[in-house]
């Protein structure tokens, strides 16, 4: 006689880039072992690969693009995944402030945990008086690749960075025409990018300065000096050691 299958209950939530609603369930003791193994290796790359697995596995919404969904929705997602499948809390060992040194243990409740938002964020750069550029969030594929791979394969941080920001331009476009990314090649879009002056670079890079992020604010107080420090934990990996 064949054993029971357990019910799984399921969840909802909405996803902080596009206000989407989305189902899931917790994850099970297979997906668990997963992100254990990944754990273990300390190597991020395989952590974040592990969590896309887990992900695919336990969104019961249909037609979810992981590959297009932003890091920073990946990472909301996948806390609450976490929080609904081992405990409403996450313990996690903090360095105060005060000497650097001393390390303490912090329990984090991971409702509290949110993506926090800044008024002054845009994803459209007025470049000059006729070309603007319109762009969007890194996935988490981006994310891995050219952070990871780039920088194994270059060992160059400028390179990694304009590589972002190439796979995450949506649209350059003035009053009159639009040239989509997607229609132009990467050495189109490479050599666009080269005419920028400094200042229009930094507008670029003040959009990715300034996106939505996994963010948690608390106090700790040093047991060795008696000092309370404010700390700001931001992105998953925070929520990890």
């Amino acid at each position: 006689m064949p054993l029971p299958k357990i019910n799984t209950p399921t969840y909802e939530l909405v996803l902080p880039s596009n206000n989407k609603k989305i189902k899931y369930r917790p994850f099970l003791v297979r997906e668990e072992k997963i992100l254990i193994m990944a754990l273990e290796t300390e190597d991020t790359k395989q952590i974040t690969q592990a969590v896309i697995d887990i992900l695919s596995s336990c969104i019961i919404t249909k037609g979810v693009s992981l590959e297009k969904l932003a890091t920073f929705d990946i990472e909301y997602l996948f806390l609450n995944v976490r929080s609904k499948s081992v405990g409403e809390q996450v313990e996690i060992n903090v360095t105060c402030p005060d000497d650097g040194k001393t390390s303490v243990p912090v329990k984090v409740d991971i409702d509290s945990i949110k993506v926090s938002k800044q008024k002054d964020h845009k994803n459209v750069v007025k470049l000059d008086d006729s070309l603007s550029l319109k762009l969007k969030y890194p996935s988490m594929q981006q994310f891995i690749v050219n952070n990871f791979e780039s920088a194994e394969e270059e060992g160059n941080e400028i390179n990694t960075t304009l590589d972002m920001i190439i796979s995450c331009i949506d649209t350059i476009f003035s009053e009159e025409e639009s040239w989509p990314a997607s229609e132009s090649t990467k050495k189109e879009l490479q050599d666009f990018i080269d005419q920028l002056n400094t200042k229009q670079f930094k507008l670029i890079e003040d959009f990715f300065a300034t996106m939505p992020k996994l963010s948690h604010t608390f106090k700790v107080k040093n047991p060795k000096t008696g000092v309370e420090s404010t700390i700001k934990l931001e992105g998953l990996a925070s929520f990890f050691n």
